[in-house]
Parts: C-alpha cells; structure tokens; sequence
C-alpha cells in the first residue's frame, strides 16, 4: 500500500468514528470477517469439488454447502420450502443441460411487494483430465469471492437487528460459464420482475490486478441510478472503507456476467469485479492469491449497498 493511499485510508477510518455505533449499518459492518470468508472459499475452491462444473457431482457439493449456509443463518427458501430451483437449460453451443440447480432464500422486508436481489454465480469450468499435472479450475477468484460475499452479506442484514424495508434475496446461480443459464432462467420463471427494484452483482472480487493502484475495484452501475455512484463514494468516507473505486455508469450493460440478465429487464443494477488476471480462467485460480482484505471491503461496502437498496424510498 503506497503512503498516500494509506493515508487516505487512515483519515477515511477518522471520519468513520463519528458514524453511529450502535446503528443497523455498523452491526452488519462488524459480522464481516476472514475466518468465515476463508471458511466459505477455501471449501468452495478445493480440489475435492473437481471446480464445480455446472451438472457435476462437485458442483452438488457445492450447492448443498451453499444450502446449508443459508439455513444455518435462517433464511427462508424461496421454493415451495426449498432453497433449490432445478432447471434444465440449452448453453451456447445449444447442448442441453440438466441438474442444474440455482440457490435462493431470503429476509422478508416490511414491503413483500418490493425486492433486492444480491447474487453471485457459483459454478466454475470444472476439470481436464487433458491438462498435465494440475487440471482443475477451483475458480478461487471465479466465483468463490463473489459467493462468499453473498453470505457474508446475508449474515450482516441478519445481525443487523432491523427489519430491512424491502425483501432482500440472496441468490447464487448455477450455469453462469455456459451462458448465465441460471440467472435467465430465474428471471423467467420467477413472475416477479416487476417488483425486483434492483440488483447486486458478484464475479471475481478477490484479486490485484496487474499495476492497479490498492483497494482497486471496478464498480459498474446503471447510468439512470446517479446515487448508486454517491453511496460507494460516501460510504468509503463514512465507513473508513479502504478502497479506490473505479466507478463506470453504464446504460446498459449486456455483457460480462449476470448483471446482464437483470438489464434486460430493465432492473437497476450494480456490478463488483477487480478485473482480470493472469489465473482468469486457468487452473492456477487458487485462494493462496487472493487478496483477501480488499475481498471484506468490497463486501463491506456492498452490504451497504444492500442496506440502501432495501431501505432508501427512492433511487
């Protein structure tokens, strides 16, 4: 960390200590923590799951891990009881695909008509025996971040200790490599389009990329959303978030990871990403090179997001 970043850091961390305590933010704030980000990652990313392809046994795995996270925090499932919506669905090169399993719960809000979504893609590219030596793709980055960041998130709306607003659902998609088949085919099926007033985007947050300065992280928002821009801003300066957001409006987004999907229904949304990297998509996407510090502050500040999407009248 060079000494001007650091220094902003550490004036940021001075006006944070005039922000409420005791406020819903700062418990939330207080439940995101490395222990739990190591436990959900490091599982995610072993070599037992054989990188979570969609359909696989490895990515069932994966899934009913997942499950068991929401119903340790109390969630409710969001299907008839369950938190599994099986779908079978037709990837790019027109295969079809079966066993492919979304995961969604949620924290009911005071308006059951009004939703937030906060999602993240849990599938990986799974495993070559072709490749000589190391042929699995554990997808550290790619997604175990993202979906590290969605629980992680669940667990502080819980601990907040006040009702949010609106429901929130949190949501991890399985197919996103061959075609974000989960994410479309939820918002396909789920009848409620109309009432998601936006939604949060997780895919690979956990990496420094190449030169960029620290606390570097992408953060698209729906150009028509201008306070999805002021909330990250001031948020940093509030929270004593270290971080150096590259903030790029964007009409419409149609391209890059889920968000995608929730733009073409015209949803508001917000996307994290810390851009590529040399492991992108190889077999070297491993924990051991993750930046797991600016990993908390990406989700710290996307809790806070949440925490506006689902209380603020209007944005």
């Amino acid at each position: 960390m060079n000494f001007m970043h650091r220094y902003f850091c550490i004036l940021a961390l001075l006006a944070s200590l005039s922000a409420g305590a005791k406020s819903p933010q700062r418990k939330g704030l207080a439940t995101i923590d490395r222990p739990y980000a190591e436990k959900l990652v490091r599982f995610l990313s072993d070599d037992s799951l054989l990188g979570r392809a969609a359909g696989t046994e490895g990515c069932i795995k994966a899934g009913n891990f997942i499950a068991a996270q929401f119903e340790e925090l109390g969630l409710e499932p969001l299907f008839d009881g369950s938190y599994f919506q099986p779908f079978s669905a037709v990837n790019r090169a027109g295969v079809e695909f079966e066993g492919l399993r979304n995961i969604c719960g949620a924290i009911p809000g005071r308006r059951a008509d009004e939703l937030v979504v906060v999602g993240a893609h849990y599938d990986h590219l799974g495993y070559d025996p072709a490749i000589e030596g190391d042929g699995i793709y554990n997808g550290a980055d790619d997604n175990a971040s993202g979906v590290q960041a969605v629980i992680q998130i669940a667990r502080a709306v819980k601990k907040a200790g006040r009702k949010p607003e609106r429901t929130i659902i949190f949501a991890l998609w399985d197919g996103e490599e061959k075609g974000l088949l989960g994410s479309k085919h939820f918002l396909a099926e789920c009848g409620c389009t109309e009432s998601i007033k936006a939604a949060i985007n997780f895919d690979m947050i956990g990496r420094d990329t190449y030169n960029a300065a620290p606390g570097h992280v992408v953060y698209f928002y729906s150009a028509q959303n201008p306070a999805f821009g002021d909330w990250i801003r001031d948020d940093i300066a509030t929270y004593g978030l270290c971080l150096a957001p590259d903030c790029r409006p964007n009409e419409r987004l149609l391209s890059g990871s889920d968000n995608a999907s929730f733009v073409k229904h015209g949803i508001p949304f917000v996307w994290y990403h810390t851009d590529g990297h040399p492991d992108y998509h190889k077999p070297s996407d491993h924990p051991d090179g993750l930046n797991w510090d600016k990993m908390l502050e990406i989700t710290k500040a996307a809790f806070l997001a949440t925490w506006h999407m689902a209380s603020e009248k209007e944005f």
